[in-house]
């Protein structure tokens, strides 16, 4: 049923060029399938840094509808690989371990071993974008929003689990699934301490924004962290904190 949406502005892409051409065989390389629509592959790795004016006044056309789809479906895949591949976890483990693989600093590394980053059009298309941007995740939820446009949910969905989730080592992932705030909170009752978190600065454009985390022991400064999310950035700060006590 997916394939049947329309998408009119996707129309106006021209996808007789070279650069089409080549464009369409890196996705055919990634997907294992000749792409049926490039337009909305394309619309994917456009970030919202070089979108562009559409018919309807007040409407730039980039890939931040599409990563909301495609983040709506990567979510809902991992959640089904995980309930069935451990039927006797409760909800607090599965909601654990499918964070930490859908989180920002996975989804850009996998996006970046899969050469998505170098198919991102972005402001006027200048290098020099951090590696840690959240722009390769972004595009790599996006770019799953298109496939699900494209080819339906179940090719989709084969796409996620034999293209995607063989980058984890889920073993790995779940020894080491440690919430290190937790861990320092435990540190600062026994001590007797008081703790508290703050968010020093927020990074970034409102779409792509990282936080910076310090922890105060005793209104003192203790460790900072950083991450694409509040919760993120304090359990970074909460693991370097760990480490200078020797905790881990």
């Amino acid at each position: 049923m997916a394939k049947r949406i329309l998408l009119p502005i996707l129309a106006l892409f021209r996808t007789g060029s070279p650069e089409d051409k080549k464009f369409k065989e890196s996705i055919a390389h990634v997907i294992g399938d000749r792409p049926s629509n490039l337009g909305v592959y394309q619309l994917a790795f456009r970030h919202t840094s070089a979108s562009r004016e559409t018919a309807i006044k007040g409407f730039r056309e980039s890939n931040e509808r599409l990563e909301y789809l495609g983040d709506a479906v990567l979510g809902m895949v991992v959640a089904e690989f995980l309930f069935t591949k451990y039927p006797y976890k409760d909800e607090g483990f599965l909601t654990e371990i499918r964070s930490r693989i859908v989180n920002r600093e996975s989804l850009n590394q996998i996006s970046r071993k899969l050469g998505l980053d170098r198919l991102i059009e972005y402001d006027g298309n200048r290098r020099g974008m951090s590696p840690r941007s959240s722009m390769y995740g972004d595009a790599l939820e996006a770019f799953v929003g298109a496939i699900y446009l494209d080819k339906g949910f179940r090719f989709t969905r084969k796409f996620i689990i034999s293209k995607l989730l063989t980058h984890y080592d889920l073993d790995d992932i779940i020894q080491n699934n440690i919430n290190f705030k937790s861990l320092i909170i435990e540190w600062a009752q026994r001590e007797g301490k008081e703790i508290r978190f703050e968010i020093l600065e927020e990074r970034g454009t409102r779409h792509h924004r990282e936080f910076i985390s310090q922890i105060l022991v005793n209104d003192e400064p203790f460790a900072v962290g950083n991450g694409f999310t509040k919760k993120k950035a304090e359990q970074s700060a909460s693991e370097r904190a760990c480490e200078q006590l020797e905790l881990k």
